[in-house]
C-alpha cells in the first residue's frame, strides 16, 4: 500500500504546495470523480477532488442507471453496495425488439446464473451513498472551484483555479462532463466525434401491472427506447431517444397525448405494457465523443472525460466504472503515479474494453436507428439468431456484465 506522507514529502522537497498531501488530484466531483476518490483510498492512494459544483450536485440529475453485475461487485469492493442496493431495482430479464420488424430476444438472469443482470438505481442515491463513504475518509473536496488551466513539467501538474489559486500534484484525471483542449493545456482537441442527431426524453413512466423485474430495449427508425424497471413494482425509468425535433414536439405534449404516443412505439404489446401516468420530461443531447490516448503527460481522462457514449444498452458509467477500478489497481504501490510507464499500463489495460464498447454502441445506434428496407430484415434476423443461440446470447451478456477483459 502507498503510503500517504511519502508523496507530500517529494512534493515539499521540490518546494511546491501539495493538494493536500495528495499525489492525484481529480478533476470532477460527480459520480465517477467521487468513485476514484474512494477507490484510491481503498488501495492506499490519497486523492483530492476540485468540483466546479457544489458538493454533490449530482443528486439533483433526474436519470438512473443501469449498473452491471460487475458494477455491483465494484461498489461491494469499495464497501458501499449495501447503502446503494437500499434504492436498487434488480434486472430479472432484458426484453430486446424493434418497432415495424420481426426478431427479438430475451436475456434472462437465470440463463446467465446470477441473481440479476443489473441494478437500476437513482443518481442521486449513488451520490448519496458515495458522498456517506467520502465524508468518513476525510479526502479533500474543493467544491465550487473550476480549474482552468493545467500545465505540466517533469514533476508534476500545476492546476490553476477560479480564484486564482495554483495547486501542484503528480497527477491530474480528468473524471467528469467534456474536456476542452485549452483547458487541458493541449494545443489541438485529441478526439473523435460523432452528432447523431438524436435527443433523450428522460422520465418515469407507470405501467397497469407490475414489471416483475424485466426491462425493456425496444429499437424504432429514430431510436431506442429503453424502459428499466425502477423503485416501485409498476415503475420504469425511460430513455427515449428520436431526432431533435420530435423530442422538442413531444416535451410540449400534455401528458395523456404523450402517453398515447408512447404507447404507440410498443405496439403490439398491448396490454402487456400499457403506459397511465408519467413524470416530467428532461432532455439530453446525444452524441459519441471519445479520445483515442486517455493518457497524456501526467494526466488521465477516465469516465465522461474519455468517451461519452450514446446511452443505448447502458454501458457509459459501467465503462467508467471500470476505468476506476483499473487506474486505482496500476497505481497500487506506483512510486510516482504520473510516471510514463505507469500511465502507459493503465492505457493497456483499458484498451480492448474501451474500443469494444465504444465500438458496440455506436454500431447498435447506427444499425438500428434507421428505416431502412433491407437493414430491417437484417436486423430481425440478427435478434433472431441471438434468441436460438444460447452461447451467442451469453457472450453478449457477459460482454454487458462485466466488459472485455484485458488479458
Amino acid at each position: 500500500m502507498v503510503e500517504p506522507t511519502y508523496f507530500g514529502s517529494q512534493l515539499a522537497a521540490l518546494g511546491r504546495p501539495s493538494c493536500a498531501n495528495a499525489p492525484v488530484a481529480i478533476i470532477g466531483g460527480g459520480l465517477a470523480g467521487m468513485t476514484l476518490a474512494l477507490a484510491l483510498h481503498q488501495q492506499g492512494v490519497p486523492a483530492c477532488i476540485f468540483d466546479a459544483r457544489g458538493r454533490g450536485a449530482a443528486r439533483d440529475d433526474p436519470r438512473a442507471l443501469a449498473l452491471a453485475h460487475g458494477s455491483q461487485q465494484t461498489f461491494a469492493w469499495l464497501g458501499i453496495w449495501p447503502a446503494i442496493a437500499a434504492a436498487a431495482t434488480p434486472i430479472a430479464s432484458v426484453h430486446v425488439s424493434q418497432r415495424g420488424g420481426f426478431g427479438r430476444t430475451r436475456i434472462t438472469a437465470a440463463e446467465q446464473g446470477v441473481a440479476a443482470l443489473g441494478q437500476v438505481v437513482a443518481v442521486g442515491a449513488i451520490v448519496q451513498a458515495l458522498d456517506a463513504a467520502l465524508s468518513a475518509t476525510g479526502i479533500v473536496h474543493h467544491e465550487h472551484t473550476q480549474i482552468t488551466r493545467v500545465t505540466t513539467d517533469a514533476g508534476g501538474v500545476c492546476l490553476q483555479d477560479s480564484q486564482g489559486r495554483s495547486h501542484h500534484a503528480p497527477l491530474a484525471v480528468y473524471a467528469e462532463g467534456t474536456i476542452k483542449a485549452a483547458e487541458a493545456g493541449e494545443a489541438t482537441e485529441p478526439t473523435q466525434q460523432r452528432d447523431y442527431q438524436q435527443q433523450a426524453l428522460v422520465f418515469d413512466a407507470r405501467i397497469s401491472t407490475p414489471h416483475q423485474g424485466v426491462a425493456y430495449e425496444r429499437f424504432t427508425p429514430q431510436g431506442p427506447l429503453a424502459l428499466l424497471p425502477c423503485g416501485a413494482a409498476d415503475n420504469f425509468s425511460v430513455v427515449y431517444t428520436c431526432a431533435p425535433q420530435e423530442a422538442q414536439r413531444l416535451l410540449a405534449l400534455p401528458e395523456a397525448a404523450f402517453l398515447d404516443a408512447l404507447q404507440t412505439q410498443f405496439a403490439p404489446f398491448g396490454q402487456r405494457l400499457r403506459f397511465v401516468s408519467a413524470t416530467p420530461r428532461h432532455i439530453f443531447p446525444l452524441g459519441l465523443r471519445y479520445r483515442q490516448q486517455p493518457i497524456a503527460a501526467r494526466r488521465v481522462w477516465l469516465g465522461n472525460a474519455a468517451q461519452t457514449l450514446h446511452p443505448v444498452a447502458g454501458q457509459g458509467f459501467n465503462l467508467a466504472l471500470r476505468d476506476i477500478r483499473d487506474l486505482a489497481r496500476v497505481l497500487t504501490d506506483s512510486p510516482d503515479p504520473g510516471a510514463p510507464a505507469t500511465l502507459q499500463r493503465y492505457a493497456a489495460a483499458r484498451r480492448a474494453d474501451r474500443g469494444s464498447v465504444i465500438h458496440l454502441t455506436d454500431g447498435l445506434v447506427r444499425l438500428f436507428s434507421n428505416d431502412h428496407p433491407l437493414l430491417r430484415p437484417a436486423r430481425g434476423l440478427g435478434l433472431l439468431a441471438l434468441d436460438l443461440l444460447p452461447p451467442a446470447r451469453r457472450l453478449l451478456a457477459r460482454q454487458l456484465m462485466y466488459g472485455q477483459r484485458s488479458g
